[in-house]
């Protein structure tokens, strides 16, 4: 395993071998079927922030949790977003987070939220190809709901 270490970080990088399995992701309905395996009984107590990272061809490389809040909300910060994208050198990324509330319907801070990361990301040329909402029984894409 190499390690670098920064001012702010220690960056891993295991040489030899995956930490999870690498996937083609091509749909919301198998986005939602990975991205899930991140969240376990907790999913319907409390709301978690992840990112997936992902090459060119759509292919997982990575994925980080970015925030674990409380039961009506988490702190999103779209810099941590931007600095694990930059150290993967990620050309996508998909957003998820659940509701454990067991709604999926996205609210208008959801929305600002997504805004504000695409705006953000398209400086250092990363797509943000889905954001996901998820519960334990279902899912919210808004990429097939067209508000990306």
């Amino acid at each position: 395993m190499t390690q670098v270490k920064t001012s702010a970080f220690t960056i891993k990088k295991n040489t030899s071998e995956k930490e999870f399995e690498t996937v083609q992701i091509n749909n919301s309905r198998n986005c939602y079927d990975y991205i899930k395996q991140f969240y376990g009984d907790d999913i319907d107590v409390w709301e978690s922030f992840f990112i997936l990272l992902l090459n060119r061809n759509s292919k997982t490389i990575g994925y980080a949790k970015i925030s674990q809040g409380g039961i009506a909300g988490t702190i999103v910060d779209v810099k941590i977003i931007a600095k694990y994208c930059i150290d993967s050198l990620a050309s996508g990324c998909v957003l998820a987070h659940n509701h454990p509330s067991g709604n999926t319907q996205p609210s208008l801070a959801d929305k600002e939220l997504t805004q504000k990361v695409i705006k953000a990301l398209e400086l250092i040329d990363v797509k943000i190809l889905d954001h996901i909402i998820l519960t334990s029984e279902s899912y919210y894409s808004f990429a097939d709901n067209f508000i990306l």
